[in-house]
This record gives C-alpha cells, sequence and structure tokens, in this order.
C-alpha cells in the first residue's frame, strides 16, 4: 500500500453510521498505524480495479502461530452494500493461501455487523467465540471466525 492510499483510505474514507466505527479515524491507534510506513509495513495491500483503490486489507500472525494469519478488510464506502463483500473476501482469501503457508484465517467482526457476518459465513468462516475489545474509545463486543484452510486441502 501507498502513503497516498493509507491517507486517502484514513483521512478520507468516511462511512455512514453505524459503520462510521469502522473509520480510521475513529480509534487513533488504527488511524496511527496505516498512516505510518513503519508500523503498516509488509501488513497492508490495496485492491485496485482498473487502476482505481475500491478496498484494502491487511493480515497478521495470529497469536503467534507462524500458520495461522488474522485479516481485516475494508471497501471504499460507496461500495458497500452492494453484494460485493463475498468477491473481495474470496480475493484475499486466495492471496493469502497462494502467498503463505497458512492452516487457519481468522477474523474479528463487530458483532452489530450482521451483513458482514453473513459474507463470512458465506465464504466458509465459522463462529468460534465472542470477545470483548478496547477500540475506539470504547469497549464492544465482537465475534471472531475462522476459516480452516488445512480442511479444504483434505478434500
Amino acid at each position: 500500500m501507498s502513503q497516498k492510499e493509507a491517507l486517502e483510505i484514513a483521512q478520507v474514507w468516511k462511512y455512514p453510521p453505524p459503520f462510521d466505527f469502522y473509520d480510521m479515524t475513529a480509534d487513533i491507534e488504527d488511524y496511527e498505524e496505516i498512516i505510518s510506513p513503519a508500523k503498516r509495513g509488509e501488513h497492508y495491500f490495496s485492491i485496485k480495479q482498473e487502476g482505481e483503490l475500491v478496498a484494502f486489507f491487511c493480515i497478521f500472525i495470529f497469536e503467534n502461530k507462524s500458520d495461522e494469519f488474522e485479516f481485516g478488510i475494508g471497501l471504499r464506502p460507496d461500495l458497500t452494500g452492494q453484494g460485493l463483500g463475498l468477491t473481495y473476501n474470496q480475493l484475499v482469501i486466495n492471496y493469502i493461501r497462494e502467498n503463505y503457508l497458512v492452516k487457519k484465517i481468522w477474523l474479528s467482526v463487530a458483532d452489530f455487523n450482521l451483513r458482514a457476518t453473513k459474507v463470512y459465513e458465506r465464504a466458509g468462516f465459522k463462529y468460534q467465540y465472542k470477545k470483548i475489545q478496547k477500540t475506539n474509545g470504547s469497549e464492544y463486543s465482537f465475534t471472531v471466525m475462522n476459516l480452516d484452510i488445512s480442511l479444504e486441502e483434505e478434500k
């Protein structure tokens, strides 16, 4: 992800309520991570369509397990709610499969975001547990899900 793209996502992308929860400016740690090339490192990626920034994703090792990754994804605000989520999630899942030795892919989704939860379920993610996480100046309930790649490879 380029610095220009990071700044666009962090400062320009604004979602309508209640999805403004995902605005990068809603959480100072998220904001600082995406705008800092050092903090962003090799974890953040841009998704472009016809040269236009349409989404981004980030990937991190999950709980120090080198063969398990956690990812997050964000669509450009004007593209949300149009049925594109599954396509972009599959794109990210395929990228992770092709570029990393991974057995499981994890994600956390805010409990209020039912449409994202449905997309993740359609992509094959399974419910694992709930957690309370400090973010955006408060505590929120999240659903943790995973996709077991090793089971898919056995088929």
